[in-house]
């Protein structure tokens, strides 16, 4: 968090990039060992604490020193009209932007009538950290005031995983040397009001264009419903409704004071801003210990009063079972997340602590999603404005389809939650079937650039790519057969509709007019990524249906009356997919990212200046479209989802063309590259890649951590490690297959993976593989595997190990510069920066 990496196509050295005499290694906390208010955004986003329902970035108890102080709860958001410079039918209407929630960490400190704020501070001790298995984020300070007194500081923070509405906070305060009167103030405080003038005056002075930022608003956004002062029993609460989405939030917050020294109690408030104020005649070497415990409850449309009602249920709770038990249930938790989703790297502490911060970040964006998506910043930050994108799908729900599988079907049921929103949105773009959102809150489009934007209509392959990993890893039918099917069906009626079929080339189906992953390239025809995932979503949407019609008969009757399935549909899908034009080039031997691809000349990355990175920032979106220049893997991701349909020879002579001109401008390039160079062979490359994933947010890769979380990359980690390095496949239908690829100096790699309930722990070893079922499922227990050709079973009781016999090819650098290929018609690549100069 020292060091600031701009993104770069080159992967930099796997060294580790963290200042260490600050971020000591620690294999099962994050750990700060020395203030420092440089990178104050960064370090609120990787000490943030949450559940995938409510988030507390790390701000500061006493809330002076801070970048931006932000309290999140998924999918309550307000909305605001999309003013667009030229208007055309079908452009995204409403914007939704995610609320910063009323704050309540907010509890300062005053010791002879002098604040703490730690930037000024003399401060005598400082440790933070961040503990992954008990899921509480604690400070230590000894602070000596400007009359040389030594107050000592600890404070505990915690969002519950097991109470969803829950967070408790302790702050306690100790004189070490004589007495003094101590004030604490503990608050709740509307900041989306309350810094909006700030907020708005930092965006005009900022001047800078990033659209991954949040928009902000400039009108008051939540309207209070406070009609009353304090509740009878000393608990604060306020409650608000949003001017426009009409959204409801509560929050009601408990204190319990204890010290043996003499305390008064008192009050202020107004419509944004409640306060306990807690005066003490503290003695030396008494300490003064303060409990704070919220409930947050939001909602669409349940009146704020209802809301309150529940907080005031959930503090009841708290009083009644103590709080001894919440962290005991809250280890509990964690202990059995770890027993399912722990990925172990031997003799490699640094990176080990890294893995699990990545793990843990990917727990506290989804445990408690429950009802909701899971953003791209999960709750730790307002980026991308709260919304959800493929992200999910792609990168997070692979780790939760084989750890957390009731995650994973949580998330899934939320999509599904859109599904009239999406078939809405097909018809507004002249298209059959259904078409989700690229970026959305409500379920509505919210992206106002379509090029970049509703064009990515992959998103519907997407999430039937996700869907289908989670119902052959977890034999979930029912979800299948209840809702899952729906959307199988809705989106190939999608492909169906808005792929047409040309007879001059054999009969191909081909999809025009769209763009893929790749956001440097836009509105193409024929993206190989596009048209391989929606061949993949035809063939399974007609797989399921026989499937459903041959198995469950009387559920196949109830789906085709709810969808309205047609006679001949299922053979048209079958007739698309098999007919779907998979672009390739004779000449150079790679699939083309698009029809028109190769006919660019090349961005020269060498020698783009490093200010002008990312080049989203600093180009014209034309000037990046003329080019081949890819923001982020786009081909080489389609090679890895669709592997099978690909030889080891066209993923490496792809890999070799496509990875010198792929910017890494997206956290989201950098775990695909590292897959698919490991399988390849270029293993020093892989964990270059590895690295740049693996600390993308602890070491702000891309310069904008203070944002929040990048989620999507976190899961990607877990991707990079078990199907990179781990070599994990699953091929669909039961079908599962592993050819690990051991980075040279590792001693071990271990990961679990759970299919169909039964949870195997994989090692890799130099020389060897070993599966051994740590809890079986209601099968029985035993699984197979393809290894090296050969089925490998493995069940209870009965450890399997497999010796390798190497890993897998090894080559030696980076692939070669492409510029200067030659094309079939005889032109030479050229490679140049754009100039205006």
């Amino acid at each position: 968090m020292t060091e600031r990496h701009g993104a770069s196509h080159k992967a930099p050295p796997a060294v580790d990039p963290l200042d260490r005499t600050r971020f000591p290694i620690d294999e099962w906390r994050l750990v700060e060992s020395r203030f420092d208010s440089s990178d104050l955004g960064t370090t609120e986003s990787v000490f943030s604490v949450g559940n995938g329902y409510l988030g507390l970035r790390g701000n500061y108890e006493e809330s002076r020193d801070f970048a931006a102080n932000g309290t999140f709860i998924n999918g309550f958001h307000e909305t605001w009209p999309i003013q667009h410079a030229e208007e055309a039918f079908g452009f995204a209407k409403v914007g939704q932007t995610i609320v910063n929630a009323p704050d309540a960490k907010v509890i300062r400190l005053y010791v002879d009538d002098e604040p703490l704020e730690l930037s000024t501070a003399d401060l005598v001790e400082y440790e933070r950290a961040l503990d992954f298995r008990t899921g509480i984020l604690s400070r230590h300070v000894v602070w000596r005031t400007p009359s040389g007194r030594r107050v000592q500081i600890d404070s505990t923070r915690m969002v519950s995983f097991t109470q969803r509405h829950l967070a408790v906070m302790t702050f306690e305060v100790t004189l070490l040397d004589d007495g003094a009167p101590v004030t604490i103030s503990s608050q709740l405080l509307n900041r989306q009001d309350a810094d909006r003038g700030a907020s708005v005056e930092m965006a005009k002075a900022a001047a800078e264009f990033d659209p991954r930022k949040a928009s902000h608003f400039a009108s008051r956004v939540l309207v209070p419903e406070n009609d009353h002062g304090v509740l009878p029993d000393g608990r604060l609460a306020l409650r608000y409704k949003t001017a426009e989405s009409g959204m409801t939030i509560a929050i009601a917050v408990d204190h319990e004071l204890e010290t043996a020294s003499p305390s008064t109690t008192s009050y202020e408030r107004n419509d944004d801003m409640m306060k306990a104020i807690f005066h003490v005649t503290a003695e030396q070497g008494v300490p003064i210990r303060l409990t704070k415990t919220v409930g947050y409850h939001s909602a669409r449309v349940v009146p704020t009063g209802e809301l309150l009602d529940r907080c005031l249920r959930t503090l009841d709770r708290v009083r009644e079972e103590g709080l001894e038990k919440e962290a005991h249930d809250q280890r509990a938790w964690l202990d059995e997340f770890w027993e399912r989703s722990d990925v172990e790297i031997a003799g490699q502490p640094a990176l080990q602590q890294a893995t699990r911060w990545n793990l843990y970040s990917l727990a506290q964006a989804s445990a408690r999603a429950d009802g909701s998506g899971i953003p791209a910043k999960g709750v730790t930050g307002s980026g991308y404005g709260g919304h959800y994108f493929w992200d999910t799908e792609i990168y997070v729900m692979p780790f939760l389809t084989y750890t957390n599988p009731w995650a994973a079907r949580n998330a899934l049921r939320f999509r599904h939650s859109l599904l009239d929103s999406a078939r809405h949105r097909a018809r507004q773009l002249a298209q059959k079937g259904a078409l989700f959102a690229w970026r959305t809150i409500n379920g509505e489009e919210a992206s106002a650039y379509y090029a970049a934007g509703t064009a990515q209509y992959h998103i519907d392959a997407d999430i039937a790519y996700a869907l289908s990993q989670y119902v052959s890893a977890t034999g979930d039918y029912e979800f299948l057969d209840r809702q899952a099917v729906d959307i199988l069906v809705e989106t190939a009626r999608l492909w169906a509709d808005l792929g047409f079929w040309r007879d001059e080339d054999g009969g191909a189906f081909h999809i025009h007019g769209v763009t893929g992953p790749d956001e440097y390239t836009t509105v193409v025809n024929d993206n190989l990524y596009t048209n391989v995932m929606a061949r993949f979503n035809l063939a399974r949407a007609a797989e399921a249906v026989r499937f459903i019609q041959a198995k469950r008969p009387e559920n196949f009757r109830e789906m085709a009356a709810r969808v309205g399935l047609r006679d001949g549909e299922i053979e048209q899908w079958e007739r698309a997919a098999e007919a779907m034009n998979i672009p390739f080039d004779e000449h150079l031997g790679i699939h083309p990212q698009d029809l028109h691809f190769l006919e660019r000349e090349m961005w020269d990355l060498d020698h783009t200046p490093q200010d002008k990175r990312p080049l989203l920032l600093n180009y014209h979106p034309l000037v990046i479209y003329r080019f081949q220049v890819l923001k982020q893997a786009d081909v080489v991701l389609a090679l890895f989802l669709q592997g099978e349909h690909f030889s080891l020879e066209q993923k490496k002579a792809d890999f070799d063309y496509y990875d010198p001109i792929t910017t890494g401008d997206s956290t989201l390039s950098a775990v695909v590259q590292s897959i698919i160079a490991a399988e390849v062979g270029y293993h020093e490359l892989a964990l270059r890649y590895f690295h740049a994933a693996l600390f993308v947010d602890l070491a702000d890769r891309h310069g904008n951590t203070s944002d929040g979380v990048h989620v999507a990359s976190t899961g990607g980690v877990w991707s990079a490690l078990a199907s990179g390095f781990g070599g994990f496949r699953d091929l669909g239908g039961g079908r599962w297959c592993l050819d690990p690829r051991l980075p040279d100096g590792w001693d071990s790699l271990t990961y679990r993976i759970t299919l169909r309930g039964t949870r195997v722990r994989v090692r890799v070893e130099p020389d060897a593989l070993h599966l051994e079922v740590e809890q079986a499922g209601p099968d029985g227990g035993e699984l197979s595997f393809g290894v090296k050709g050969e089925t490998v079973s493995v069940a209870p009781g009965a450890p399997t190990s497999v010796v390798l016999d190497g890993r897998g090819p090894r080559l030696e650098g980076v692939p070669p510069n492409p510029a200067g290929t030659r094309r079939s018609d005889g032109t030479v690549i050229t490679a140049t920066v754009p100039s205006g100069t």
